[in-house]
C-alpha cells in the first residue's frame, strides 16, 4: 500500500503559554562563576553585541561607588556589578549600600545621678537595661578657715556626728565615707596627743598604741531594741590594759549638743572586784570619803558641793551613772542598817562630768579635758589599790585600821 504522506500539523496560532519553549534566561551563578566569567571576557563581534556590551559597561560605571566600597569593607565582590536584568527587575535601583560585618550599637544612654542618690543605693533598685549610671567619687568637706591639728577637735567632726545622728544607716555612711575617715582620724589624732598628757598626770598609765585606746564606731545590736548600727560619738579610755581589762580607767567622749563627757571608773565590775570593794568600804570607808572630799572632785564632778561628809556621798550616790545600776535592797552579806548601806548598794563606782561643745572645740579643748582627767587621779588610784592592788600595797590593805577592823559582814548569817 502506498505510504501515506506524513502531513505535518498545521500550526496553531494560538498556543498555551505553558507549552510555549522558554526564553532564555540567565542562569544563576555563585559568585566564584562570576568572577571567572568576568576574566574570559571575549569581545562581541556584531555591532548589536558591541552596544549591549556598552550598556553593560555603563551599567558596571554606575554601581562602581558600591563596589569600592563593599571591596574597601569586605573585600569581597557583589552581584551588583554584574548585568543582570531579572536582578535588576527584582531589586530596587536606588539601594544605599552598607558595610558588612560587625554590627555597630547605639551608644548607652548615661544617667547623671543628681536627684535622688539614696533611690541608687537602695537594694532592688533597678535601671534600664544598657542605662550607664554615674556617680562622682565623695570628696570629704573642706577643712575651711580652721586647719586640722593634732591638739584639737575639728568643727567638721562635730558637724559629721551630727549627720550620722540624723543619717544612722549604712548606706548613707558609704555615700559619706571621706568625712567619716576625716572625722575619724582627726579624733585619734586628739587622742594620741591627749595620751602624753595622761601619762604625766598618772604613771600607772602605759603609752599604748591609738587602737588599743579608741572605742570603735558600731554598736553591738544583738540584744538592743535600737537596731542604729552606728554610735553617735567617738570614745576613748585609759587604764593600765588600754580600753579593756580589770582596771578602773579615765573615759573621754565627744558628743555634739553637749554630749560630751569625761569622767571615769569602774562600770559595773565583775563579781570579784565587786566584792572587794564592799568589804573595803565595810572595813574602811574613811578612805573613800576621803577621796570624795577632795576639794578639785567635789567642784569638777559634784555640782561644787561644800565639804560636809554626808552631803558628799548623797552626791556621790545620786550621779546618774550610779544610780541608775544601783540595788534596791541591800546586799544580802550586809544589813539593811549598815551605817553606809547607800555606798554599799552601788554596783558602778564612777565620776563624770558633760562638756559643752564650746569647751571641747577649739584650742582650749586639750587643756579642759586634761584638767578634769587630773582632777579624779586621786580616785582611779583608789579603786585601782582595792581591786588590782600592787604588791607592796597588798599585804598593807588586809591590816585592819584602829576602831575599824571589825567588818559587819562577819556577823551576817550567809
Amino acid at each position: 500500500m502506498p505510504r501515506k504522506s506524513a502531513k505535518s500539523p498545521p500550526e496553531s496560532k494560538s498556543q498555551s503559554t505553558s507549552k510555549r519553549p522558554a526564553a532564555n534566561t540567565p542562569e544563576r551563578t555563585s559568585k566564584r562563576a562570576r568572577a571567572t566569567s568576568r576574566k574570559s571576557y571575549v569581545e562581541s563581534d556584531t555591532d548589536s553585541d558591541a552596544a549591549a556590551n556598552g550598556t553593560d559597561s555603563e551599567d558596571d560605571a554606575e554601581s562602581g561607588d558600591a563596589s569600592d566600597f563593599e571591596a574597601q569593607s569586605d573585600k569581597e565582590a557583589t552581584s551588583e556589578s554584574e548585568p543582570d536584568e531579572d536582578a535588576s527587575d527584582e531589586e530596587p535601583t536606588s539601594k544605599k549600600a552598607t558595610p558588612r560585618g560587625r554590627v555597630q550599637r547605639r551608644p548607652s544612654s548615661v544617667h547623671k545621678n543628681q536627684a535622688n542618690e539614696k533611690e541608687l543605693w537602695k537594694p532592688g533598685a533597678k535601671l534600664e537595661p544598657g542605662t550607664q549610671l554615674i556617680i562622682k567619687k565623695p570628696k570629704a568637706r573642706e577643712a575651711g578657715d580652721t586647719p586640722y591639728t593634732e591638739s584639737t577637735i575639728h568643727p567638721n567632726t562635730m558637724l559629721f556626728l551630727e549627720e550620722i545622728k540624723a543619717n544612722n544607716d549604712r548606706q548613707w555612711l558609704k555615700l559619706h565615707d571621706p568625712d567619716y575617715r576625716v572625722a575619724v582620724q582627726d579624733f585619734n589624732d586628739f587622742v594620741g596627743k591627749l595620751s602624753e598628757k595622761i601619762v604625766e598626770i598618772d604613771e600607772t598609765i602605759p603609752e599604748l598604741p591609738v587602737k588599743d585606746i579608741v572605742y570603735r564606731i558600731y554598736r553591738d545590736v544583738r540584744f538592743s531594741k535600737d537596731q542604729t548600727p552606728y554610735k553617735t560619738y567617738f570614745s576613748a579610755a585609759w587604764s593600765r590594759t588600754g580600753r579593756k581589762g580589770p582596771y578602773a580607767a579615765y573615759y573621754v567622749q565627744i558628743q555634739p549638743d553637749g554630749g560630751s563627757f569625761v569622767g571615769g571608773g569602774l562600770w559595773q565590775p565583775d563579781a570579784e572586784p565587786l566584792r572587794k570593794l564592799r568589804r573595803e568600804i565595810d572595813r574602811r570607808p574613811i578612805r573613800i570619803k576621803q577621796v570624795l572630799t577632795d576639794q578639785r572632785i567635789r567642784t569638777a564632778f559634784l555640782g561644787g558641793t561644800p565639804d560636809n561628809e554626808k552631803k558628799v556621798i548623797k552626791a556621790f550616790i545620786g550621779l546618774t551613772s550610779n544610780a541608775s545600776t544601783a540595788l534596791k535592797r541591800h546586799p544580802k552579806d550586809f544589813p539593811i542598817d549598815h551605817k553606809d548601806i547607800d555606798l554599799l548598794r552601788l554596783r558602778s563606782f564612777t565620776l563624770g562630768k558633760k562638756l559643752s561643745d564650746e569647751e571641747v572645740v577649739g584650742p582650749e579643748g586639750m587643756d579642759r579635758i586634761a584638767g578634769l582627767i587630773s582632777c579624779i587621779e586621786p580616785f582611779i588610784t583608789y579603786l585601782n589599790s582595792v581591786v588590782m592592788p600592787d604588791e607592796e600595797s597588798s599585804s598593807s590593805s588586809d591590816e585592819d585600821e584602829n576602831g575599824e577592823g571589825s567588818s559587819a559582814a562577819d556577823g551576817v548569817d550567809e
